[in-house]
């Protein structure tokens, strides 16, 4: 699911008055959660709100994971379902994080 422009203009608003470090985990923070929820669509054959013959399960909220790493402490929701479990490959347990971005963005 890719930021509208307004989602994208409200973003440069606000990284515009933070300080650099501040900007680079929120960006690394919005490009793991667009990442996330990228799969978690995949995973579910639909969007949000999106009907489809394909969908397999539905969302049922989120739940937070705050994710450490080098730009910072970055925090995450994690789409639950209705049925069946999703956990993102990019958090995958016992693998560095910035290992697993790079075979993501591969």
């Amino acid at each position: 699911m890719a930021l509208d422009q307004s989602a994208l203009l409200q973003l440069l608003g606000e990284l515009k008055l933070t300080d650099v470090t501040d900007r680079i985990r929120a960006a690394t923070e919005t490009l793991y959660q667009e990442l996330i929820d990228a799969e978690a669509a995949a995973f579910i054959g639909a969007a949000p709100f999106e009907r489809s013959p394909e969908r397999v399960t539905h969302r049922n909220g989120t739940r937070p994971r705050t994710l450490t790493t080098t730009a910072g402490e970055l925090e995450l929701r994690i789409p639950k379902l209705r049925q069946g479990t999703f956990f993102p490959s990019l958090l995958e347990r016992r693998r560095r994080v910035d290992q697993a971005l790079f075979a993501v963005v591969m």
